[in-house]
């Protein structure tokens, strides 16, 4: 899923545009302390959350008095718009002194930039403005014509159904979350902030290392499928290993823009691209054949309400449909430059129905038309060379500019979570991290375009990152997050009363005694804790198949005669012999 800051969704006002230094706050590891300098337990978490939720309330109810009465459209769209005028000039107004109350457990007089703490700042966005980005994805939709070739009508719609309703759930469960455990004072930026809240640092560093992971392998995939593109626009005659080595340059060149803000205006042209695309795709495979020589298959058009085939090759199917609803890595991100985290449900059910009906219609439509012939991406299975190319111009432009971002965030995640955090590199507000910047984006570049160069597989790869890191954010983590904050919840019912000016006194046993641990398990929540339990072994037990398949998958294709090398100039596209 392309990435672009909520808050530029709300351009028309230059106020919402944020310094470099601020913009650096939402990427850099905080290391939170109390007062007694040790690390806040859950019950300060949700102290100052309820505080947050509360202020949060209290202004949407201001708000919702300036709200007039109309249609369902107008006041959904044009009351998001308005609350998003309203909320960049809160965010960015005065610069007064404030003080926290004395319900917080602090008298001391501080600025408004230190109260806030760079989250106020950044929280400008409203669930219009989220529903926007969620929707905006780069793969997602090209992917679905191959996941129904794979496992035919049935199966695939059925997987579309049932993996929306669990994403959804888990969508649901990182909203629950967020609002019990963010606030000004102890904001959550991202998910490994989420994650540690509840289990600690080592999940947060699981996290931060996948989500770079999938971030680099997401560059590598884009790059693979612009040089797809490009080796059909040169019909073959350039080698393909050069086709991706241009758009590597290119991405390294485009890549040194460093703040997200100046991607705005790129990343709003890029969704249009992709929806043009989209229907020209459809147009295009709806009135020409399918592009035979693109595909090792032969005969007339078969489309199957049931592909019975090898069930390795099923899962990678399957796994189309999770980069789909992949989303969820960033959900925390998003509910971080809300105004209002408590509207943010709204936006994730409405793209979530979005998805199920949009995307599942493409992918019915082309693979309606072209059977055992889709290519993934679907565009490239075009057979018309003019139509191709057309498509193909204006999806490497869109290609191109979500590997900057994507590229961008994952470039800032490992610099100040590895580099920063651990090395002690300089921070990339200064001059000398902006030149380490400046180095980090060739070698991330670099590295992207190993990984799409030497796996030239587009179905096979997408499958592998999508079982290794997607499948984890969406479906394995949220509901084994829960759990431990559920179990938490629960063992605190028998502690004494909480004092936030001495928030560890209250605890009458710690975790090493078997009596918290009862508390934990044995309450009115504990089937629940099962079901979440049970889901999270099964989806880790479905990510680790899927992850099995897609190695195999990639395996069987490099064995397989005429098949494209690594680092060859045969091009996955060119089946001609």
């Amino acid at each position: 899923m392309a990435f672009q800051p909520a808050a530029v969704e709300a351009g028309k006002d230059s106020r919402v545009y944020l310094s470099e230094s601020k913009e650096q706050d939402a990427y850099v590891p905080v290391n939170y302390h109390v007062p007694d300098n040790t690390v806040p337990n859950l019950e300060t978490y949700m102290h100052y959350a309820k505080i947050q939720r509360d202020r949060e309330a209290l202004s949407a109810k201001n708000d919702a008095e300036g709200t007039h009465r109309g249609s369902l459209i107008s006041r959904i769209f044009k009351g998001s718009q308005e609350s998003d005028k309203r909320s960049v000039v809160s965010a960015h107004s005065d610069g007064k002194n404030v003080a926290p109350s004395s319900e917080e457990g602090g008298g001391a007089l501080v600025t408004a930039d230190e109260y806030r703490a760079a989250s106020g700042a950044l929280r400008t966005a409203t669930w219009g403005s989220v529903f926007y980005l969620i929707t905006t994805d780069i793969l997602g939709p090209y992917s679905t014509p191959w996941a129904f070739q794979q496992v035919g009508y049935g199966p695939g719609v059925a997987c579309f159904f049932v993996f929306g309703i669990l994403a959804a759930y888990s969508g649901f469960l990182l909203w629950w979350m967020f609002l019990k455990l963010d606030s000004e004072r102890y904001p959550i930026k991202s998910f490994g902030d989420l994650g540690q809240r509840i289990y600690g640092s080592w999940f947060r560093h699981l996290c931060n290392i996948l989500q770079s992971l999938q971030l680099v392998f997401n560059v590598g995939i884009i790059i693979l499928q612009n040089g797809q593109g490009l080796s059909q626009m040169a019909k073959f005659k350039l080698c393909f290993s050069i086709c991706n080595l241009v758009w590597t340059l290119a991405g390294m060149i485009l890549g040194q823009i460093r703040t997200l803000q100046k991607f705005g205006s790129i990343a709003n042209i890029a969704i249009w691209l992709n929806i043009i695309t989209l229907i020209m795709t459809m147009a295009f495979v709806a009135n020409s054949a399918p592009n035979y020589t693109a595909v090792p298959f032969a005969g007339p058009v078969m489309t199957l309400g049931i592909n019975l085939q090898a069930f390795q090759n099923q899962l990678n199917g399957i796994m189309q449909i999770v980069f789909s609803y992949g989303g969820a890595m960033i959900f925390v991100e998003f509910m971080a430059e809300m105004r209002r985290p408590m509207d943010f449900w709204k936006a994730m059910a409405y793209s979530q129905i979005f998805i199920f009906i949009v995307y599942m219609f493409f992918g019915l439509f082309v693979y309606t038309y072209q059977g055992q012939y889709v290519v993934n991406p679907a565009n490239q299975g075009i057979s018309s060379y003019g139509l191709q190319t057309a498509t193909n111009a204006i999806s490497l432009s869109a290609g191109l500019i979500a590997a900057a971002l994507y590229g961008n965030i994952g470039i800032k995640v490992i610099y100040n979570n590895i580099l920063v955090e651990i090395f002690g590199f300089p921070q990339l507000t200064v001059t000398r991290g902006k030149y380490y910047f400046a180095i980090s984006v060739l070698i991330y570049w670099s590295i992207a375009f190993v990984i799409g160069s030497a796996i030239p597989q587009f179905s096979n790869l997408s499958s592998l990152i999508a079982a290794v890191c997607i499948f984890q954010f969406t479906y394995t983590f949220p509901p084994f997050m829960i759990l431990g904050y559920c179990m938490q919840l629960d063992a605190t019912k028998g502690d004494g009363e909480f004092d936030i000016n001495n928030p560890h006194a209250h605890r009458v046993d710690t975790w090493r005694d078997l009596s918290r641990w009862k508390r934990a398990f044995l309450t009115k929540n504990a089937f629940f804790n099962v079901w979440n339990f049970l889901l999270t072994l099964a989806c880790l037990s479905c990510a680790i198949l899927s992850a099995y398949s897609a190695v195999q998958s990639i395996v069987t294709a490099f064995h397989t005669s005429g098949s494209a090398p690594s680092f060859g100039c045969k091009s996955p596209l060119d089946n001609s012999g």
